[in-house]
C-alpha cells in the first residue's frame, strides 16, 4: 500500500494531479479540498494516498491530510459508494460541512453534490450516523503547504473543466463559472467561488 508521496508538483488538473516523486511521476486523483490547499506547480508537497486495486486499473487518491483520507475512507466502505462519488462528496462539502451535515441529518447539504439525489442522501444520512462522533475533537484541516501561492492566472476553462470532471452539467458549469464577475483569480479560487454559488 502506497500511503504517502513526497514530491515536486508537475501538473494539477482537476481532479489529476502529477506528483515527481524521484524522478517517478504519480498521477493521483484528489478532492476540491486538496486542490484548494496545493503550492504553485514546481513546488514541493506531501499528499496521504489511498490505493484502489481493481481488476483493470490500480487508481491512486490522494489528501492533503490523514483526516480527510480518512474521511475518502469511511465513505467508500459504505454500500453503493465508491471513489468517484467520495471524491464528489468531498469536493463539494468541506469535511466540517460534511459532518455537520450528517449530525443534523441535513439531506439538503448532501443533495447539492452532482450525483447525489434524495434518497441516496437520506442513505448516506443514516449510514454515516454515528460515524463521525470521534472526529468533533480532531483538528481542522492546515494549508497542505506554506510556498508562494500559484500566480493568479485566466483560468476560466480549467474551472469548467474541473467542474464538469465532479459531475456538473457543461452548460451549468460555465454558467457558474462566468458569473464571477472579479478577475485575475487562479482555476482554484474560481472553482471554489463557484461551487458556493452553485450551493
Amino acid at each position: 500500500m502506497i500511503g504517502r508521496l513526497t514530491g515536486i508538483l508537475l501538473e494539477k488538473q482537476p481532479p489529476q494531479i502529477l506528483l515527481d516523486v524521484g524522478g517517478v511521476g504519480y498521477e493521483v486523483e484528489a478532492p476540491m479540498s486538496t486542490f484548494y490547499r496545493l503550492p504553485a506547480l514546481g513546488e514541493k508537497t506531501t499528499l496521504h494516498t489511498h490505493l484502489v486495486v481493481r481488476e483493470d486499473a490500480q487508481l491512486l487518491y490522494a489528501f492533503a491530510d490523514k483526516r480527510d483520507r480518512q474521511l475518502f475512507r469511511e465513505l467508500i466502505r459504505l454500500n453503493g459508494v465508491g471513489p468517484k462519488l467520495a471524491l464528489a462528496l468531498m469536493s463539494g462539502l468541506e469535511v466540517d460541512e460534511l459532518i455537520g451535515a450528517v449530525q443534523a441529518q441535513d439531506t439538503s447539504a448532501l443533495t447539492r453534490v452532482p450525483g447525489v439525489g434524495k434518497k441516496t442522501a437520506e442513505r448516506l444520512l443514516v449510514e454515516l450516523k454515528g460515524k463521525f462522533t470521534a472526529w468533533e475533537s480532531l483538528p481542522g484541516t492546515a494549508p497542505l503547504a506554506t510556498g508562494p501561492a500559484a500566480q493568479a492566472t485566466s483560468g476560466t476553462a480549467d474551472a469548467v473543466s474541473a467542474l464538469i470532471a465532479l459531475g456538473y452539467k457543461p452548460q451549468e458549469a460555465s454558467r457558474a463559472v462566468n458569473a464571477i464577475k472579479e478577475e485575475g483569480l487562479s482555476s482554484e479560487e474560481l472553482i471554489r467561488r463557484a461551487l458556493k454559488g452553485m450551493a
